[in-house]
């Protein structure tokens, strides 16, 4: 477990539209730009290994903003394909909110970060003591079917309540600004009301009904 104390001041940022990282999950990524490549080549050489995972602002009048809030994960696994791509996996470490990005000659973007406000994401899993997990599978099976869906029930049904609502919040396919609204959830009772709220909008095809039982 890393400490306040041990989080750099500067991380590479990835900004990559729809690709959600939380604390303690797990994201898989196929990276294959070179400046990426540089950016975990440079990573690997530090003690931390971390990448910041950044949504790209589509509000701001310049394409390149970023949004102020990304989460920084750890290089946890890590290999290269025959052809030079890297097959990785980071893992969530802490939420961060970005200073100011810095100029240089580095072909990847980096950013001056501050930790402050996120100390939770360093402590142990969050529990939402609000979680009615039979309403919430009832919800979720229905989300599934109108997708067409598959997925293991059972594995979700004894999963953790972190574990489920932050896995879900990552792999389910909602818009870049609905993602950044799940990361910026303060805690997990939040970020699970949030969760609910998406899906029971998906359900009702995009629009303002009144919310389904």
């Amino acid at each position: 477990m890393m400490h306040p104390a041990d989080l750099p001041d500067t991380v590479p940022v990835f900004p990559l539209p729809g690709a959600l990282l939380l604390p303690r999950s797990r994201l898989p990524l196929h990276i294959f730009e070179p400046r990426y490549l540089q950016m975990l080549d440079d990573a690997l050489k530090t003690p931390e290994r971390l990448v910041g995972m950044v949504q790209p602002n589509p509000c701001q009048n310049n394409g390149d903003n970023l949004h102020l809030i990304g989460c920084a994960g750890r290089v946890t696994q890590f290999s290269e394909t025959e052809d030079g791509r890297y097959l990785i996996t980071l893992t969530g470490i802490s939420r961060f909110r970005i200073r100011a990005e810095l100029d240089g000659f580095c072909p990847y973007r980096r950013c001056t970060v501050s930790w402050d406000g996120f100390d939770r994401d360093l402590g142990k899993p969050e529990a939402d003591n609000g979680f009615d997990r039979k309403r919430f599978m009832r919800l979720l099976e229905r989300f599934f079917a109108s997708r067409h869906l598959s997925t293991d029930w059972e594995t979700l049904k004894d999963a953790d309540e972190e574990l489920l609502v932050n896995s879900l919040s990552m792999l389910l396919d909602f818009d870049p600004e609905d993602k950044q609204a799940l990361l910026e959830a303060p805690c997990l009772k939040t970020r699970r009301e949030t969760l609910v709220m998406l899906i029971e909008f998906a359900l009702r095809g995009g629009s303002n009904e009144e919310t389904l039982q």
